[in-house]
């Protein structure tokens, strides 16, 4: 995915994460392998984010009934989950936050339903509320939980029609990585527990939905929804609205609001292209069908990569096919992560490191060389600001999470950090070996969860011993386990971007005129390394006119383009930007760039300005997004909705 996340520091530093990176039709591509692949849990994983007692019981099968009712701002409705005891026991013990539980009941020796007490404990505020439910027997098949959610959970928003490209419907739409399911469905919310799901969904007429799964239309106003491989909770996604959808191909399409379909659809025809790539040097796709649905402006994240439907934002259609790699990077979730899942968030590495070395190499195969390189290089100069601001424990691969919120765990760190090492191992015993392993990998691991430990074994193991005195254990656990990165890495570095630094220093030395640079064929990665590359504090307002004169940044549409040239202007004290700036927040709300604008102004002397643009702009934004910047603005109360 691209990415969470509550607290202020952490999500403010999220935000630095490389812009590089979270149908009706049930056609499948060939091999797809639709069948449901439900592994068992890992009864020794402790998930210290979790209430559920997932080690004694699991759920296999989640089959939802749901209403999507704008109105009240609810899902409401039932779900039955099917367990899977491991050991005897009488007890189920789930995740909730925010959730109203009207009745529990059990499917008792008759096959009737027999209501069962259950109990909602105290509200921690990283994981929620736990429900406890006591059964008179053991080894209960199946259990029916009535409820509905708050107004304002933390894993769904609520758009209003003016939010909404046709301005007419109203949006809704789920973010449930990383334990944000848990306030829509009462679930066990670990990666390490995986299922299969099926759903039923109403909502009013002229509104389409769409999950995470295959999808059949039954009425006009009610949908069925099925998917039939085992996931963990975190990809159950749902989004309701006034939607229309165009195919790619026989297997790919696009989801979108009418008035954004033609452009995505222009925009990302390159999805099939990037399929085939994936499947044919990292194995087959299995998910059936890979399609994009396209999100109102104020979806925090660049994509998430729910299977079968990743959500995009729309900031990355920008008319020119430059920022597609995000598409790239949740389709290689289709292995790294959806396929291959980390086993807990300590292990998040294992999902983005290995997303980001894959959606580097698709990029590579598709577009060539030199835009890899050049997206590998800006990814790693953005690391390194990271790294500099980010606590010592937090830029380790494996990091030890305690009971933090695991969203503290998305930052470059498991996404960039994770892509040098595997690109290191690639280097080191070349490509056509590295290939076959990380294959392999995946076709091992298919459909299972797994933790940092199990990754190393499998690699010592098919790696380090099959050709011995390459890489040494010592070296990755610097990896893994090490702050920081190796003293021994060979940082990426593009040739490309060479002539762009030579002109930047020329123009900084003031031997040449912004206005005399060559750029007439900078592509959209060369512009954000003259911009990102220039000094910080020092700048002169002038010095800053004269850029935005000759190049015309300020009010640019590129949002990527934008968020560079705006985060240059607020640390150089240029606030000639503040009116389209002002445009910039409240048009999207994308946290990664957003957020550290916020930032930045709320150590400045336009403090109450900032706020105030913040005030105005709150109700747009998702529920996430808000708790980081209701933190960020905490000196006077804000009322929240309940």
């Amino acid at each position: 995915m691209f990415l969470s996340r509550r607290a202020l520091i952490s999500s403010a530093l999220l935000m630095l994460l490389p812009f590089v990176q979270y149908a009706n039709a049930a056609d499948s591509l060939p091999n797809s392998n639709l069948a449901s692949v439900a592994t068992s849990p890992l009864h020794s994983v402790a998930d210290n984010l979790t209430f559920a007692n997932y080690q004694q019981v699991s759920i296999q099968h989640i089959e939802l009934a749901l209403n999507v009712d704008f109105e009240l701002q609810q899902l409401s409705g039932n779900t039955i989950l099917e367990l899977d005891w491991h050991k005897a026991g009488k007890t189920l013990v789930l995740d909730t936050r925010d959730l109203t539980i009207n009745s529990v009941s059990m499917l008792n020796a008759k096959g009737q339903w027999q209501a069962v007490p259950f109990r909602l404990g105290a509200v921690d505020k990283v994981k929620g509320a736990a429900l406890t439910i006591q059964f008179p027997q053991e080894r209960v098949a199946k259990v029916k939980i009535n409820y509905h959610t708050s107004n304002n959970p933390s894993g769904i928003q609520w758009v209003t029609p003016e939010q909404t490209q046709g301005k007419q419907w109203p949006f809704m739409f789920s973010q449930s990585q990383a334990i944000h399911a848990r306030s829509w469905i009462p679930l066990q919310d670990t990666p390490a527990v995986r299922q299969t799901y099926s759903a039923t969904v109403t909502a009013k007429q002229g509104i389409s939905v769409v999950m995470s799964a295959d999808r059949t239309s039954l009425s006009d106003t009610q949908t069925h929804f099925t998917m039939p491989q085992a996931i963990p909770a975190y990809l159950i996604a749902i989004a309701a609205g006034h939607l229309q959808f165009a195919a790619l191909d026989k297997t790919s399409g696009i989801w979108a609001e009418p008035e954004m379909l033609a452009k995505a659809s222009k925009e990302f025809t390159d999805t099939p292209a990037m399929i085939a790539i994936a499947a044919k040097r990292y194995g087959d796709y299995r998910w059936g069908r890979y399609d994009l649905l396209i999100l109102p402006p104020s979806f925090p994240f660049g994509g998430m990569e729910n299977p079968r439907l990743s959500f995009i934002t729309p900031t990355v259609i920008a008319g020119d096919k430059s920022l597609v790699s995000l598409i790239a990077h949740e389709l290689a979730h289709s292995w790294s992560g959806n396929l291959v899942t980390n086993a807990t968030w300590r292990d998040l590495w294992l999902n983005e490191g290995f997303t980001t070395y894959v959606e580097n190499r698709i990029m590579e195969d598709l577009y060539g060389r030199d835009r890899a390189l050049m997206e590998q290089t800006i990814s790693y100069s953005e690391l390194l600001a990271e790294l500099a601001e980010l606590p010592a424990g937090d830029t380790i691969l494996h990091i030890d999470l305690g009971e933090r919120d695991p969203d503290d765990a998305f930052s470059g760190v498991p996404y960039v950090k994770g892509q040098l090492f595997l690109r290191f191992l690639e280097q080191k015993f070349g490509r056509e070996r590295f290939d076959n392993f990380v294959k392999s990998y995946f076709d091992h691991f298919a459909f299972q969860s797994i933790t940092t430990e199990q990754f190393r074994n499998y690699l010592t193991q098919h790696l380090l011993q099959r050709y011995p005195n390459i890489v040494s254990e010592s070296e990755v656990d610097t990896w893994i386990e090490g702050q920081g990165l190796p003293p021994f890495l060979t940082p990426p570095n593009s040739p490309a971007f060479d002539d762009i630094d030579a002109q930047r220093q020329a123009w900084l030395d003031g031997k040449a005129k912004a206005s005399a640079l060559n750029t007439q064929d900078w592509t959209v990665h060369q512009w954000l390394r003259f911009i990102n590359e220039m000094p910080r504090l020092n700048l002169t307002p002038a010095q800053l006119l004269e850029l935005d004169n000759a190049f015309h940044f300020t009010g640019t549409s590129n949002n990527e383009i934008a968020f560079a040239w705006y985060s240059l202007a607020l640390d150089n004290r240029y606030f000639s930007v503040l009116t389209a700036l002002k445009l910039h927040l409240t048009e999207i709300g994308r946290r990664r760039l957003i957020v550290p604008l916020y930032q930045k102004l709320a150590s400045s002397e336009h403090y109450d300005w900032a706020k105030t643009v913040y005030l105005a702009a709150r109700s747009g934004y998702h529920p996430q997004t808000q708790a980081s910047l209701d933190m960020m603005f905490s000196d006077t109360p804000i009322e929240h909705q309940h």
